[in-house]
This record gives structure tokens, sequence and C-alpha cells, in this order.
């Protein structure tokens, strides 16, 4: 294939009102395998009698990626704004027909084996991913790093954070029903889209499957965008935001209840195991690991109603419990009695100096009642502020 018989390789497209499929590619200096890709989409099309198109979502090639998009008979779409997920964003919102194929325009998934995809969305699927570890991966065609560590890592902790069945969650190759993705309110605009996309669309409880799918090595001579240790963080990072359970609640619940126990086996004196000693100075970093787990999960509580009223994610049982229970009454209530304890153990404190006529003090039994006021008296504070934080959030 050449890209010159453009008479046989790019049939006339049907009227938009009619088109079930567009093939969207992103595309940035492809000029090397960009007629191949097309090519091959077009012969999909052709072969399989689907009434379609081919996008080309273009982010600024230099290289006369364009001119070979039209002479091929696809639709060219300017992006401006550079980024995989930039424009794969416009490409999608282009896309004439009821469903989109997502793939890469350099000659790495195989544009002529779409009709699995096309199968399972034609079943009532909308988001239909492609796997490259079910379908094979051909020698050379992904990095150990990505394909030992990366894809598996990333693609795990999206299954934990979201309960999500997706197994490779960052396969190029993928198809959906463009108004239900065009729903979820995609924003990311570099690699991480991929994550987004399956994030939101677990979170909004999209009806999804996987098929298998091919990769393999990619037909340019230049190096590829992708960055794997900046493009890895991006998506960590993705999946950690939309996940503050995992971000802020469980850490910081593991944290506040080792902190408890400390609390609880220092209070009333040293505690020792074998030659180690733990004193007033361990008591005052589990009050701190209290108080900064209190943080971290009043936090995860905001954010989550945050989200819920943001629409970034629906609601839950959970979330509507936590909605009931942290109002503002129930968080005055819950920091007036700490602070009045606070103050109490401050109080004790005070006497305690006051019998000893204000001069020197019992550092350490003076120390076992100031840490568990300032412990009380921040915990208090933290109950006011989530309680008022919450009601904002949620209007009550």
């Amino acid at each position: 294939m050449n890209g010159l018989d453009t008479a046989v390789l790019a049939p006339k497209a049907p009227p938009a009102a009619d088109l079930e499929l567009t093939i969207v590619m992103p595309c940035l200096d492809e000029a090397e395998t960009l007629a191949t890709c097309i090519e091959k989409a077009n012969r999909y099309l052709a072969s399989s009698g689907v009434a379609g198109e081919v996008v080309i979502a273009d982010n600024g090639s230099t290289d006369g990626s364009q001119d070979i998009a039209r002479a091929l008979g696809a639709r060219v779409i300017d992006v401006p704004r550079r980024g995989y997920g930039a424009a794969l964003q416009a490409g999608i919102a282009g896309a004439r027909g009821r469903y989109v194929i997502m793939g890469d325009s350099d000659d790495s998934y195989d544009f002529l084996a779409l009709q699995p995809f096309v199968d399972k969305l034609r079943d009532g699927y909308e988001l239909v991913m492609g796997n490259r570890f079910r379908g094979g991966i051909a020698p050379g065609a992904m990095p150990p790093l990505h394909k030992y560590l990366g894809n598996p890592v990333l693609s795990f902790a999206g299954r934990l954070f979201y309960s999500s069945d997706i197994k490779d969650f960052h396969c190029g190759l993928r198809g959906f029903s463009r108004d239900a993705i065009l729903g979820l309110g995609l924003t990311t605009t570099g690699m991480e889209f991929a994550s987004e996309m399956v994030v939101k669309a677990t979170l909004a409880r999209l009806k999804t499957t996987e098929v298998p799918t091919t990769l393999a090595p990619d037909g340019r001579s230049r190096p590829p965008h992708l960055r794997s240790w900046r493009d890895g963080w991006r998506h960590l990072k993705f999946l950690l935001t939309f996940a503050p359970k995992w971000l802020f609640f469980y850490p910081g619940a593991a944290l506040a209840g080792i902190g408890l126990v400390l609390l609880a086996a220092l209070l009333p004196g040293s505690l020792q195991l074998g030659e180690l000693t733990l004193g007033v100075h361990s008591l005052l970093f589990a009050a701190a690991g209290v108080i900064i787990g209190a943080q971290l999960m009043s936090f995860a509580i905001i954010a989550r109603l945050f989200g819920v009223r943001e629409r970034l994610w629906p609601s839950s049982p959970r979330t509507d419990l936590a909605r009931r229970w942290f109002t503002i009454d129930r968080g005055c209530i819950a920091g007036a009695v700490m602070i009045v304890a606070g103050i109490a153990f401050a109080a004790a404190a005070v006497g305690g100096w006051a019998g000893a006529d204000f001069g020197d003090l019992d550092i350490e039994a003076t120390m076992r009642l100031a840490i568990p006021s300032v412990l009380l008296c921040a915990l208090g504070v933290q109950a006011l502020v989530t309680g008022f934080f919450t009601a904002l959030l949620t209007n009550e």
C-alpha cells in the first residue's frame, strides 16, 4: 500500500446521519505511518460494510500528515492545544458516528481487526477496551519497563481503587458510545486521558468489557511521544486524585489508629519494650499521628462530598451516610466536647504547676497532661471545621 490508490481505499462516506462508526486517530508528525493506518481503517470499513468515517485529530503536525490524511479520504480536525488527550477530545467531539473507535496512528494497532469492538458496541456495551496482554504483545512492541512494571502496576491500582474489571487500563485501541463518553466530561489533555476515560466510565457505571487485541512495534523511526516516568506519574496522580479514600482516608485511619494505640499505652507512663523505652517523647509523636490522621480522614470526606456535588462521581451509600453524619450540629457538639476536655487537661497541668508554687516542674508529668490537652483542642477545631465545610458542600 502506498496511499495513492484512494479510489479503492477511501470509499465515499454515507451522509453523516447514517454513520455508525468513526475511527479517530490522534496525530502529531506521523507521516511515516499515518497512510498505513488510514488505509487499513478504510479497508476495514469497506470489507465489513460498516457505515463509517476516518477522522484524524491533528495536533499541529509539520511533516505533511494532514495532506496525507486528506488524500486518503480522512477528515482532518485541527487541534491547536497540544496533548494526546486534547487531540482525542476534539476528535471525539467532532465525530459523526454513533460509535467511536480510537487508536494510535503509529501502526502499532491493527485497524483491520476492529470487528470485535463493533460487535460488543452493537451488543450494548458503552466502553470496549482492547486488552494487549490477552491478545498478544509482539517482541519489541512494548518496553520491558511498561510491560512488567508500568502497565501492570497502574492497571492494578485502577482496579483496586475503583473496583474496575478492566485489566489493561492503558490500551490505546478502544471503542465506545460517543454520547456516553461525551457525557463523562473528560478534561485531561495528556496521556492520562486513557486512565480518565476508564475511571470516569467506571464511576458512572457504564457497561464496559474487554476484547483481546494485538500490539506490534510501531513503524516510526523517531522516538515515541510517550515519556515513561513523566506520563506514568501523570497516570498515577490522576488515579489517586479521584480516589480520596485510598489517598487520604485509609492512610489517615491507619495513622490515627496506630497513634491512638500508642497514646493509650503511654498515657499512664513509659512503656518498656525489651531494651527500648518509649516515654513522653513517643507520646508526643503518637498525638501528632492522631492529629494528622484525623485531618486526612476529614479531608477524604470533604473531597468525596465535593466530588459528588460536582458530579465527578456518583453518590454511594457510604457518601450518603457521611452526608447525614457530618452535620454542623454534630460537628459543633463533638468539637465543643473535645475542646472543653482539652481545656480541662490544660487546667490540670496549670494546677500542678500552681501546686509547685509556679517553680520547677516535673516535665514528664506535665507533658502527659499538656499533650492530651493540645490533641483534644486540635481535634475539636478539626471537627468544627469539618462540620461547617460539609454543610457548605451539601447545602444543609
